[in-house]
């Protein structure tokens, strides 16, 4: 498990980093590819819906069957599948309504507003509070990511991919509002990348507060968390988000091809 450690906050690191990918996309274009985007979110679920419920909900329970049997085992399992969708759940709930990463922006929108309130200071709290937000929301993800690539390195790749796909729009949701409140590109993406760095720093706690106490029974209980973790982003953030992009089937196609590329991989792996 030790040679995984390196891996684990590296997958970490770059997952985290593509907000300010999402920041730079943001400077080079006048309108936003909506549907790039809502298939891309659409694709992102489908891996994290995909390789939640087939693969790491069934490794916790194997697991913590095994240790602690039939029942208690079964039971521990689907505590802590609903304990992490409670704590994103919670999360989500102490996050300010101005900051709000799950709210769909575009380019052109963010500069309709500009030109129609004239509210330069309003768009720069909009971008403050999208950045911490998304930082407290971040810090999780990189929790997830991390425990997933200490017991599988695979598994790890697969969450990483996907939660780097959707940082792409939340680092566009932070950048975008700034720059046109200030004028200043170096700003939003200082702020975008700064955000993103909430992942390794999660995995930073992760590694800290939870390694001396990771065993069999630790490590399922995690899982079954980040199992939960992952289906909660899904359908709270990212599916809503992609419809809202684009109204048709495109979401659901990414959806399929999402589970599809999940599920080849993890059978050729």
């Amino acid at each position: 498990m030790d040679g995984n450690i390196l891996f684990a906050f590296s997958l970490t690191l770059i997952a985290g980093l593509c907000t300010g990918i999402g920041s730079l996309l943001a400077f080079f274009t006048s309108r936003t590819n909506t549907k790039f985007l809502s298939f891309a979110l659409g694709f992102s679920a489908g891996v994290m819906i995909y390789v939640s419920m087939v693969e790491i909900f069934f490794k916790a329970q194997v697991t913590l069957t095994g240790v602690l049997g039939s029942p208690a085992g079964n039971w521990t399992t689907a505590a802590g599948f609903f304990g992490g969708m409670l704590l994103i759940a919670a999360i989500d709930s102490m996050i300010p309504e101005p900051g709000n990463p799950h709210e769909v922006k575009k380019v052109e929108d963010m500069r309709y507003r500009k030109n129609k309130t004239g509210g330069e200071t309003e768009l720069l709290k909009m971008g403050t509070f999208t950045a911490l937000a998304i930082a407290i929301h971040n810090f999780p993800e990189g929790m997830a990511t991390f425990i997933a690539a200490l017991q599988d390195p695979a598994l790890g790749l697969a969450i990483a991919v996907a939660i780097a796909i959707h940082n792409i729009p939340e680092g566009v949701a932070i950048s975008v509002p700034i720059y046109y409140a200030t004028g200043d590109k170096k700003k939003a993406f200082k702020l975008s990348f700064f955000s993103g760095l909430a992942e390794p720093l999660g995995a930073l706690a992760a590694f800290l507060i939870l390694m001396p106490f990771l065993n069999e029974v630790m490590f399922g209980v995690m899982f079954a968390a980040v199992a939960g973790i992952m289906i909660f982003i899904s359908l709270d953030e990212l599916l809503p988000a992609a419809k809202k992009y684009d109204e048709t089937h495109l979401p659901i196609y990414g959806l399929m091809l999402g589970m599809a590329v999940m599920a080849v991989s993890l059978i050729l792996i």
